[in-house]
């Protein structure tokens, strides 16, 4: 395929390379075991014969494969720890100042200011962690739910402070979003190519880059770069760039599933599709505040 997700570049899994995987009732204790089994193959009885081939077809989970249902467990799990956590952080604000007025509202926006501090450094911590990580761990990537989960919350309950309603409308946003890139993608109509890969490459390292330059200018100015128009057409094209994303993760997911990928590779799809969800929410979020801030 065109181009691997970041977090699966360095992975057989998503590269296309089918995994030898032990058979159904074959160890992985190599092929001593299963030349051992065969050789004793004809010896057996034609009870035991018999026994053998009334046996179930061997599925994904006997042989140790990833399948799309363990990858569609893993997501689920991942992406919902974050919509709890997030929506705990998030509501915590107007909780608080419903039960305690405006004290109580004021103390609910320094607990989301430091979940999203805390959030923000946890999470980019755990990215590195999952991206380098040799073997994925579904502790790992739960880790960085949680993490994401705090920074969300965190953004959306001071948001909601100034715009309420906007994270609401966020969070359905970026369902439409995804939901129908996912419908187009399972339809065929989106897939990448090699050369808009690059065009998005690119388009991703001058965003970063305008993003560094944007937090140097908000800490000597106090004014962001991200205003008005041009804060909306820069959002329009980091949810286009993150659109590509998810068709990107899409194709890793199934591509994993096709080669035969351990099973606990459900996890590293699972931190990748976040990653990019996360994203994307941010993003929406950004184009929903300027809209009703203006």
């Amino acid at each position: 395929m065109a181009r691997h997700n970041i977090v699966f570049g360095r992975d057989q899994a998503v590269q296309g390379q089918n995994y030898s995987a032990p058979q159904f009732g074959q160890s992985q204790s190599g092929p001593a075991q299963g030349t051992q089994w065969s050789q004793g193959f004809d010896q057996q009885s034609p009870d035991n014969l018999e026994a053998m081939y009334s046996r179930p077809a061997a599925t994904g989970h006997d042989t140790g494969r990833m399948t799309m249902r363990d990858a569609l467990n893993a997501i689920t799990a991942t992406l919902g720890l974050i919509v709890v956590v997030g929506f705990a952080v998030g509501i915590t604000p107007k909780l608080l100042g419903a039960v305690a007025g405006p004290e109580g509202q004021q103390l609910g926006t320094l607990v989301a200011g430091g979940a999203l501090v805390v959030g923000l450094i946890g999470g980019l911590v755990m990215a590195m962690v999952n991206i380098f990580k040799k073997q994925p761990s579904a502790i790992a990537v739960l880790a960085y739910a949680v993490f994401e989960g705090l920074l969300l919350g965190g953004i959306s309950g001071i948001m909601e402070l100034a715009y309420p309603g906007i994270a609401l409308q966020a969070v359905l946003g970026t369902l439409a979003v995804a939901g129908t890139v996912l419908v187009l993608f399972r339809v065929g109509v989106l897939r990448t190519s090699p050369k808009l890969t690059k065009i998005v490459s690119v388009a991703m390292v001058a965003y970063l880059i305008f993003g560094v330059v944007n937090i140097g200018y908000l800490l000597m100015t106090g004014q962001s770069l991200r205003n008005g128009l041009i804060g909306l057409i820069i959002g329009g094209l980091a949810v286009v760039m993150a659109s590509y994303c998810l068709v990107m993760d899409f194709e890793d997911v199934q591509r994993a599933a096709n080669s035969g990928a351990p099973r606990n590779y459900a996890w590293r799809c699972a931190f990748g599709l976040a990653a990019t969800m996360v994203w994307l929410y941010i993003e929406i979020l950004r184009i929903l505040a300027i809209l009703r801030g203006d």
